[in-house]
């Protein structure tokens, strides 16, 4: 949010906005408990509407850091800026940033130092993700870096010395710990812990076998193997709570760190939507970040959203639509459960053309889809969520995903549809604060039960319908 001391933007003849490169005097933003949103210092709602950054023509993945040009990073931030976003979301990595544990690399700070300011310049916040794999992996980063407990202590002297180094830097929105991470289901550290959790939630073998109706023998005390997926349910929900430990574990060390150097700082985690169970794969794709444990060390929560309730989304009709509209609702209102301010920081879907992924199969989208799909999922998510990122700026040809065609810009940075559209809908995003249970009064919906979700395969698709039909007959 700009100060009104600040007049540095002029607007020219042809509509363009010129930035004077000065920096623009941006406001450390905060958390409205109460309100569940979020608010400058002087108490002005602030609603995080704006994009995942990366450019085309710089690989994929790409190559944020790597082929770093302040050039053309500023003319996007003009770009941006004619737009009305407000908040950038970009991955940081391993091998430009922290090559080695408990050293940050210059060649990556250099280049973030130049992308903060000329954020300043034009009065963008942004949003770092904690290091990724974009730019290739040092050797102690090839462990799993989740369950590994020496991986993970590299990841806090991380966060110690990037948030210690830019703790009076208000251009920065909040901090990401990791894109959408997720427990392995099954390795030597895992199993590991496995026979701890066991012995210490049923202290004996015969409790263990009256709670699993299941005989368990001496070998199956000390070395539990991990359950079936047609075994008993309620060992499955063990081994998922397992799991869902080893993640508040990974949060909670990271954002103590954060809060140890900066406790102003504001912390959350990019959700995969599959932690959100009410679509799977199958139940090891549940990711055991579960929200309302993890809002606990959390100052908000994200959740990422792409419309995949029958398949892969090519816009078939109203009943995939309604389905999928159905689906991002059911995903953000559990995340909205958790009691603190949602941010979608990636949704999006494709068009403008045609995709050349899964062999092409994919038939063509127009702008117009694409912009009227976007829409149509901010507005089924207005009144949960309080922040939005679509994911990409550009069209990205190089991608091996829908990326190829969920940007706001074609490649040659002309505007799409949904660019035009977006411009609009900042303008009208103005106040977005939630509150839930007068949302729960006014869209009745079936109660979800996420312990049965994460260790029974047929509930989540009779839940999505039950859903699906309520959300219909409120439409």
């Amino acid at each position: 949010m700009l100060t009104s001391a600040t007049v540095l933007g002029i607007w020219t003849g042809d509509n363009s906005l010129v930035i004077a490169k000065d920096r623009l005097a941006l406001e450390k933003i905060r958390v409205d408990a109460g309100r569940r949103c979020f608010v400058t210092e002087d108490g002005k709602t602030f609603i995080p509407f704006g994009v995942n950054y990366f450019r085309p023509g710089t690989g994929w993945a790409p190559q944020v850091w790597k082929k770093f040009n302040a050039a053309a990073v500023r003319e996007d931030f003009r770009r941006m800026k004619e737009l009305g976003i407000n908040c950038v979301r970009v991955f940081l990595t391993f091998d430009s940033f922290y090559r080695e544990p408990g050293r940050l690399e210059t060649f990556g700070l250099d280049r973030w130092e130049e992308f903060l300011s000329i954020a300043e310049e034009y009065g963008i916040y942004v949003h770092p993700t904690g290091p990724d794999h974009w730019e290739g992996l040092p050797a102690w980063a090839r462990r799993d870096t989740i369950s590994d407990p020496d991986a993970v202590s590299a990841l806090v002297e991380f966060w110690k010395l990037f948030a210690s180094r830019y703790r009076d830097r208000p251009v920065i929105f909040a901090y990401d710990l990791r894109n959408e991470p997720s427990v392995p289901w099954e390795n030597s550290e895992l199993l590991h812990r496995w026979a701890d959790f066991l012995h210490w939630k049923y202290r004996s073998p015969p409790a263990l076998a009256k709670a699993w109706g299941v005989e368990i023998t001496e070998e199956a005390w000390n070395k539990p193997k991990i359950p079936p997926l047609d075994g008993p349910r309620q060992a499955i929900l063990d081994y998922q709570n397992l799991r869902e430990e080893v993640a508040d574990e990974w949060t909670r060390r990271q954002v103590e760190a954060i809060k140890s150097v900066d406790p102003q700082a504001l912390v959350t985690v990019g959700l995969i939507q599959w932690s959100v169970p009410v679509l799977l794969p199958d139940l090891r794709s549940y990711s055991a970040f579960r929200p309302t444990r993890q809002a606990q060390f959390l100052d908000f929560m994200e959740i990422h959203f792409y419309p995949l309730a029958l398949g892969f989304y090519e816009y078939r009709g109203e009943e995939d639509r309604l389905a999928n509209l159905a689906y991002a609702e059911s995903v953000v209102r559990e995340v909205a459960r958790s009691g603190k301010p949602v941010v979608v920081a990636e949704f999006g879907w494709y068009g403008g053309g045609q995709l050349t992924i899964n062999n092409g199969r994919h038939p063509p989208a127009s702008e117009e889809q694409q912009a009227a799909w976007c829409r149509e999922l901010i507005a089924a998510t207005q009144g949960l969520a309080c922040g939005w990122l679509n994911w990409g700026l550009y069209d990205h040809p190089e991608a091996r995903d829908v990326t190829q065609l969920t940007g706001l810009f074609r490649v040659d940075g002309t505007p799409k549809a949904w660019a035009r559209k977006f411009r609009e809908l900042s303008a009208e995003i103005a106040t977005c604060c939630v509150q839930l249970a007068e949302w729960e009064q006014t869209h009745p919906r079936p109660a979800f039960d996420f312990d049965q979700a994460i260790c029974d395969p047929n509930y989540a698709l009779q839940f999505r319908q039950q859903y699906l039909e309520r959300f219909r007959a409120t439409k």
